[in-house]
């Protein structure tokens, strides 16, 4: 996982006909996710009769979020002697699920490095796939831990949000979005490391460009707010945010560019407001979602609900790996 410099990397964007040779190399070990169209309640009394609101729900993938997509490819590009060595990755969690299926389905070995403080529904998972939980005290740590292992174990680093092939996999949920629904005017996409976010807007806007596509981070993980403001990747010290899974602790060269490029506009949204989010989509859409998988929802109804009243939104619900205690606990404020 050595550090590459941004001058000398290739930061061209998947071309729409390499996104759908993606798709095709991912065949049935991911699934097309639905869309479903949210007709009645809150979306209508708060932004009006007018707008309509599609959700893409990506929850119902394999391992339980989008992650798999971009798991899959990199590994699928693996020469037959690294695959065979294993593979390592750093992750919160759900990106360890989803390197731990891909590792199942392909005949190999994982070992993912985990802060001490991911939900154990998640740790629980990853080993339920097959793989080798290694637990540390913070993302810091985790990061430096992966390292290690690429290095004395010789395991290829799947990283969990940077890089040609993740993307590749996460443009794959933009582009059966608009094949779906290729009329839409919005799209919301919630934004950790920013590889979801590069991948959904690359797909969304080579296909339709007048479409927006808006990124939403929860207000204590603002790396790519942060990135955005500076004009280069930038770092977080810490993270203090209930959306774990949108807690990267840096922006990468390869998404923060492709964020740059295509990304009409960034948000914000407070836990509070994720909190209020999860009990709206719980009890109207019957959805127990984790904080992060709230997130586009949240900014429809919060700070994009002004720009975008009247259209047609798309918003991406990354996906849902949480256990019924914590569910419970982070909806009793709200």
């Amino acid at each position: 996982m050595s550090s590459t410099n941004p001058e000398t990397l290739d930061l061209t964007p998947p071309t729409l006909e390499e996104i759908r040779g993606a798709r095709r190399r991912l065949g049935d070990h991911v699934r097309t996710t639905p869309v479903w169209q949210w007709q009645e309640g809150t979306p209508a009394s708060v932004l009006g009769e007018d707008t309509r609101v599609f959700l893409k729900l990506e929850l119902w993938q394999y391992a339980g979020t989008f992650k798999p997509r971009g798991a899959l490819l990199n590994m699928l590009a693996l020469e037959p002697a690294a695959l065979a060595r294993g593979v390592t990755a750093v992750s919160a969690g759900n990106h360890a699920m989803a390197v731990g299926y891909a590792a199942n389905i392909l005949g190999t070995s994982a070992k993912v490095v985990m802060p001490r403080n991911a939900n154990p529904a998640r740790v629980a998972g990853s080993r339920a796939y097959g793989a080798e939980v290694v637990l540390v005290d913070d993302v810091h740590r985790a990061f430096e831990e992966v390292r290690r292992i690429e290095r004395e174990e010789g395991r290829a680093f799947i990283h969990p949000f940077e890089g040609r092939q993740t993307v590749e996999g996460t443009a794959t949920v933009g582009l059966e979005l608009m094949e779906a629904q290729p009329d839409l005017e919005a799209v919301i996409v919630p934004i950790g490391g920013g590889g979801l976010g590069a991948g959904v807007a690359a797909a969304v806007k080579q296909l339709s460009p007048q479409c927006q596509v808006f990124g939403v981070e929860p207000s204590g993980a603002d790396t790519m707010h942060r990135s955005f403001a500076s004009g280069h990747p930038e770092n977080l010290d810490r993270v203090r945010t209930i959306a774990d899974s949108l807690g990267a602790p840096h922006a990468a060269p390869y998404t923060f560019s492709l964020c740059q490029r295509y990304l009409d506009g960034l948000v914000m949204v407070e836990d509070d407001h994720l909190r209020r989010a999860m009990a709206l989509l719980f009890q109207e859409v019957k959805l127990a979602l984790e904080p992060a998988a709230a997130a586009a929802t949240a900014a429809l109804l919060g700070p994009l609900a002004d720009r975008l009243r009247g259209k047609r939104v798309g918003l991406i619900v990354c996906g849902s790996n949480i256990d019924p205690e914590t569910f419970h606990r982070q909806l009793q404020p709200a």
